[in-house]
């Protein structure tokens, strides 16, 4: 029946849905171009769902006076795509790029793009699909629809193409994007030269549907940094966090560590926890990571499951270049006893792990040290880290009341 509902009010709406995918970056781009269209439009947004359900519900509690429709839609199995492209009918594809995504269920990039080029198959004639020109798979999308198709990248035949892409903590990214004759530059809030791609593909959308340049590059400008992905904490009496714990998927992880490796900063730490999507043996991928975190920083911290796989040297370990956390709470204290004011430390992890404590433990006392909550969300938007793991529960009931 929520199928039904949700099918039925997406039909009656007049909304241009732009739905985002991609094995990266979709959540940024999802936000970003919902903060550029507000500039002039009423837009609704749903980024990072969980499931199929969440979207059912936004679509159903769709607005008729909404003009833009910006949703993010990932793949998690296999045939949930097609279900929910033909309830939210989009009008705009945005296709970020193609990596090993949920490798366990699709084991290669055609099979995730195979997946998700359902999207822009799913537009009508008069739809616009907007691909990335760096990437081969996703660019072939463009065979797959009748739609107009626009691209987007630093390839010299991109329409919207990147150019002197620049981001070095503590400053800010700042690129050029060359389209149609114009060079428009653009500078944002987001730190990390990899983050060009949300913003040109977000630049790139929010043009072809017809923003002035003008608002485009004040919107742009003034977009706060996601939660979690590359986003700089300040901590009052120690060092600066950069926050990157919503997921660490193994393919993209150097672009986390070229923040650290290329940021103006005394001293540089690395706290890397669980990994996910990757093929292979993860002793391989873990001690691969070490050495790539190694290059960049000055001391790596590994924790979680996989601490033990880093084959860090006997000289690391007894420099204290490389350090074995025994647990979140152990590293906590550790970087509590050591960090500065002039340290800028990354905290890497999926979600699980809940690493932003860390970086909470130096202005507030942290007592929710659980290892897995079990939560989705980030300690920041449940609120009880100041609180015992075994009083959530009662906590919450008296939320509710």
């Amino acid at each position: 029946m929520r199928f039904v509902g949700a099918w039925a009010n997406r039909r009656m709406s007049r909304s241009t849905c732009i739905a985002v995918t991609g094995s990266s970056a979709k959540s940024t781009t999802t936000l970003l171009l919902s903060h550029i269209l507000r500039g002039g439009a009423n837009v609704e947004t749903l980024a990072s769902a969980i499931d199929v359900g969440d979207i059912v519900k936004s679509v159903a509690r769709l607005r008729r006076s909404t003009q833009f429709y910006v949703v993010e839609l990932s793949v998690g199995k296999k045939g949930h795509l097609k279900q929910i492209v033909g309830v939210v009918k989009p009008d705009v594809a945005i296709v970020t790029f193609i990596g090993l995504e949920h490798y366990k269920e699709y084991r290669s990039r055609e099979n995730v793009a195979a997946e998700k080029g359902q999207l822009v198959e799913a537009l009508p004639g008069s739809g616009l699909a907007v691909l990335n020109a760096d990437d081969d798979l996703a660019l072939a999308m463009r065979q797959r629809t009748a739609a107009r198709a626009v691209t987007f990248g630093r390839e010299p035949g991109a329409d919207y193409r990147a150019t002197a892409i620049s981001s070095r903590y503590p400053e800010c990214l700042s690129l050029d994007v060359s389209w149609k004759g114009h060079i428009t530059p653009l500078q944002t809030r987001i730190l990390g030269e990899h983050f060009w791609l949300p913003v040109t593909a977000a630049f790139a959308t929010a043009v072809e549907l017809g923003v002035p340049v003008e608002t485009a590059q004040a919107m742009i400008a003034s977009f706060e940094p996601i939660p979690d992905r590359c986003q700089p904490f300040a901590t009052r009496a120690g060092p600066v966090f950069i926050l990157d714990t919503w997921k660490a998927p193994w393919q993209t992880l150097g672009l986390a560590f070229d923040v650290v490796r290329h940021a103006k900063a005394k001293s540089r730490r690395i706290v890397l926890g669980m990994l996910s999507d990757y093929p292979g043996n993860p002793k391989a991928r873990y001690r691969d990571a070490y050495r790539d975190a190694r290059d960049a920083a000055d001391q790596v911290i590994f924790v979680g499951d996989h601490a033990h796989r880093s084959m860090a040297s006997q000289d690391d370990v007894a420099s204290g270049r490389f350090v074995e956390g025994r647990s979140v709470k152990a590293v906590a204290d550790l970087i509590l006893e050591q960090a500065g004011p002039d340290d800028l430390i990354l905290l890497k992890a999926s979600r699980n792990l809940h690493l932003e404590r860390i970086a909470l433990a130096f202005d507030h006392e942290v007592r929710c040290w659980k290892d897995r909550c079990g939560l989705q969300i980030s300690c920041f938007d449940c609120g009880l880290f100041e609180h015992p793991f075994e009083e959530h529960a009662g906590l919450r009931k008296s939320r509710k009341r």
